[in-house]
C-alpha cells in the first residue's frame, strides 16, 4: 500500500493506481470506491478517476453492486508470465517427439492480444520451410493454432476479437466472413481440434489442439503442419486424434 517515504523519480498517480490494484486484489468479494478512498486516504473523485482508467484497460472490473474486482488483464499478465517461464522448456521434448512421428513442422503458440504468438517451432529434415518463426505472430482466424486458441477462449474475448476483426485473404481458402468463422469455432470446440486447410499458406495443411493448465485454463495450442501432398484431408482425421492425444499429454495436470 502507500508508503510514507516515496522514492524520488516516481509518478504519484501510478503509485496510487498500483495501490488500488493491491487493495482490489486482496478483497475477493470486491470493494467499492468509498472503501478504497477511505482505506488509501484518497479523495473520492481521485479514486474514481483512477478506477475508471483501470477499468477501461481491463485491470479491474465492476460488478452489478458497483464493487470492484480484479480484471481480466491482471489475470492474463500474471498467467502469461508464469506460462512463459517454463512452458517452452517443458514442452520441447514433446514437440520434438511429435515432429519425428509425423515428419511435419510442429508449432507451439499462445494468445498475444488478438494474434497467435509462436513461442516454439520444431522442424524435421522432411518439413517444408514455412513463414512462421519463433517470436512472431500470426492471424487467429485462418491458422490452425489461432483457431484452436480462439475456439477455446472465453466468449467475452471472442466477442471483442470479432468486433475488431478485419479479414485479410491470404489464399483462396481463407475465411472472410464472420458467420463462417463462428460456425467453425463451434465445430472446433465440439471435436477438440482445428484444421487449417490451406487457409493461411498455399499447399499447407495443419491440425491443432488446445493446451490447458492444471486448472483447466487455456494456456497454448500445439499444431502439426505439412505440405498437402503429405497431409491429405483423409490423413487429417488420423493426425487430429494424434494432436489431441499430445495436447492432453502437454496439458499440465
Amino acid at each position: 500500500m502507500n508508503s510514507d517515504k516515496t522514492p524520488k523519480n516516481t509518478v504519484q498517480s501510478l503509485i496510487r493506481a498500483i495501490d488500488i490494484l493491491d487493495l482490489v486484489s486482496s478483497n475477493k468479494e470486491g470493494i467499492n470506491v468509498t472503501e478504497i478512498s477511505t482505506q488509501l486516504k484518497l479523495h473520492k473523485s481521485t479514486a474514481y478517476r483512477l478506477l475508471s482508467t483501470l477499468e477501461y484497460k481491463n485491470f479491474v472490473k465492476k460488478d452489478k453492486n458497483k464493487r470492484y474486482k480484479v480484471g481480466k488483464r491482471v489475470i492474463e499478465i500474471g498467467h502469461q508470465a508464469l506460462i512463459n517461464i517454463d512452458l517452452r522448456k517443458e514442452m520441447r521434448p514433446i514437440l520434438q517427439e511429435l515432429g519425428e512421428i509425423t515428419k511435419g513442422t510442429v508449432h507451439l503458440g499462445i494468445l498475444d492480444d488478438f494474434k497467435v504468438f509462436y513461442i516454439d517451432k520444431v522442424e524435421t529434415s522432411h518439413t517444408l520451410r514455412m513463414y512462421s518463426s519463433i517470436g512472431k505472430g500470426g492471424p487467429l482466424y485462418c491458422t490452425g493454432l489461432g483457431k484452436a486458441l480462439l475456439a477455446f477462449s472465453e466468449q467475452e474475448y471472442i466477442n471483442r476479437f470479432l468486433k475488431q476483426l478485419k479479414f485479410v485473404r491470404y489464399t483462396d481458402n481463407t475465411i472472410t466472413h464472420k458467420k463462417e468463422l463462428k460456425d467453425q469455432l463451434e465445430k472446433i470446440k465440439k471435436r477438440g481440434y482445428a484444421v487449417d486447410n490451406m487457409e493461411h499458406e498455399d499447399n499447407i495443411r495443419c491440425v491443432a489442439a488446445p493446451v490447458f493448465d492444471y486448472s483447466g485454463e487455456l494456456i497454448a495450442a500445439v499444431s502439426i503442419s505439412a505440405p498437402t501432398q503429405r497431409i491429405s484431408m483423409k490423413r487429417t482425421t488420423k493426425l487430429s486424434k494424434l494432436i489431441v492425444d499430445y495436447s492432453q499429454k502437454m496439458s499440465i495436470s
